[in-house]
This record gives structure tokens, C-alpha cells and sequence, in this order.
């Protein structure tokens, strides 16, 4: 099933949300595209048929260029409401505890670089590349700032914000930042993939990893290995009261594969 907007298109496969931003020239987005992305995405988080999403863009040279910047001349705040999940709708989605796959075809830059950032999981072309330009409007990539030296080595991720460097898309593997790099025609099979696979795995299992990542990453190792055992983490007490996590052991003594209810 298939929704469309004017420049977000969604469509919805077994479990599966592909979400894709049609916003020529550069699929930029304004302060109206990211409330309209936030929405989408909190239909995503809170219906129970969808297990995984899709995130990419249409045409083959920007995946996304970031904040409209002729939108912003145009009298778009740069602090203005961007809705739910703040810019671009997904960066500070509260309780998204499903999986979300970036499919990065040409550029990411700026707050497109900050939404694939956003995804668990990054594949991307050849011929991508990344960048945080920022610096040279004189502004501070905030998204970025926060997740990118969490995610590759520090210095690194310092040069491009100082510099507003271009990292390659072979570079960006080089250092663990996306998963793999892709022939343009082999980009999306490969995502559609990865996200069959996903659907069809344990939901509950998957939120639980999601909630005690975010919350471990302000968290000591004790600390954190104390709330999970101890069931402090509401996706981790459904977890383990559910059906979904005797379902592995007994599939294995009976020789078939699990069916994961989420429940």
C-alpha cells in the first residue's frame, strides 16, 4: 500500500515503512517538510504492523542537502518548530525503538548527513560522499556534533566539523560509519534485503537493543547491566514477560523456525 504527499512518499510491504523524500532540486528540507517527515515517522514508531523502515530519497546526485537554505531567506527560523522528532523527523523521535535503514544515494550533507546519522543502519553508492558544511556558514552542525564522534574515531570526525571537509563514501566504510558501499543498481535490492530480514525477526528483542543503547550511551557498564537486570527498562520488562522470549528456545528444541508475535 502506497501513500503519497507532495514530496514524501511512503509505502508500506510486509512490515515493512519505505519512506521516500521527493524534494527537487536537492531534497532540502524546510520547516513544512519536517513536520511533515515527523509525522511519518511517528506513524512508523507507533503502528504495531510496521517492524522496520526505508529511509531514502528520489534522484541520484543529493540524498539530501540538508536545511532549506532558500526557505531560511525566505523567513524560515533556523530554531523554528520543526515538529515532531525535531528536524527532519526522526533525529529526536522520543521511544522509536524499531529499526530504520538509511539508503544514501549521491550527496548527504549537513542535516542530510544528520539524517542517515539518525538510521541504525547506513548502505550507500559509490559514488556517495558526506560533509558537514556548517562551519563555513558559520554554524554549528548540532546533530552531528553530539553522534559523529561517538561514531568514528575522534579526530576524524573533529577534522570534518573544523574543516567541513568530504568524506568518500570507501572512507566513510573504512571507518565503520555506513555498512557497506553498493553499485547503484544493486543499492535498494540489497536495502529491501536487509529489511526482510529485520521484519521477519523478533520485534521485542529489537527495541529492547534499541532502549539500552540510547540509554547506555550517557550510562557507566555497571550501571547500566544493573537496570537491565533489574528490569528498569520498559522495552527490556516486556521482553522478557513475553511469549516472544521463550519462542527462540522452544523453536530450537522442536527444529523449526521462530515466529516472532511481538508479544
Amino acid at each position: 500500500m502506497s501513500e503519497q504527499s507532495d514530496v514524501i512518499k511512503t509505502t508500506r510491504k510486509n512490515g515493512i515503512f519505505h519512506v521516500v523524500l521527493d524534494r527537487p532540486k536537492a531534497n532540502a528540507i524546510d520547516l513544512q517538510t519536517s513536520r511533515q517527515m515527523g509525522e511519518v515517522f511517528r506513524t512508523f514508531r507507533d503502528d504495531p504492523e510496521l517492524r522496520v523502515a526505508i529511509v531514502s530519497t528520489a534522484g541520484d546526485k543529493f540524498f539530501c542537502a540538508g536545511w532549506d537554505l532558500k526557505a531560511a531567506a525566505d523567513g524560515d527560523a533556523v530554531d523554528g518548530d520543526y515538529g515532531v522528532g525535531g528536524f527532519g523527523g526522526l533525529q529526536e523521535l522520543r521511544d522509536l525503538n524499531k529499526p530504520v535503514i538509511a539508503a544514501v544515494e549521491g550527496m548527504a550533507v549537513g542535516g542530510g548527513f544528520e539524517l542517515a546519522l539518525s538510521c541504525d543502519l547506513i548502505y550507500c553508492t559509490s559514488e556517495s560522499r558526506f560533509a558537514l558544511p556548517e562551519i563555513k556558514a558559520g554554524t554549528l552542525a548540532d546533530a552531528a556534533t553530539v553522534k559523529l564522534p561517538k561514531r568514528i574515531p575522534y579526530h576524524v570526525a573533529m577534522e570534518m566539523l573544523f574543516l567541513g571537509r568530504w568524506m568518500s563514501a570507501d572512507e566513510a566504510k573504512h571507518h565503520g560509519l555506513i555498512n557497506d558501499v553498493l553499485a547503484a543498481d544493486k543499492l535498494m535490492d540489497h536495502v529491501w534485503q536487509v529489511a526482510d530480514m529485520l521484519a521477519s525477526g523478533p520485534p521485542l528483542v529489537f527495541a529492547s537493543i534499541k532502549e539500552v543503547v540510547r540509554a547506555a550511551e550517557d550510562t557507566s557498564f555497571q550501571d547500566m547491566m544493573n537496570r537491565i537486570t533489574k528490569r528498569q527498562l520498559p522495552s527490556v520488562d516486556v521482553l522478557y514477560d513475553s511469549d516472544d522470549n521463550l519462542e527462540g528456545a522452544r523453536a530450537f528444541a522442536e527444529k523449526r523456525d521462530p515466529v516472532w508475535k511481538g508479544l
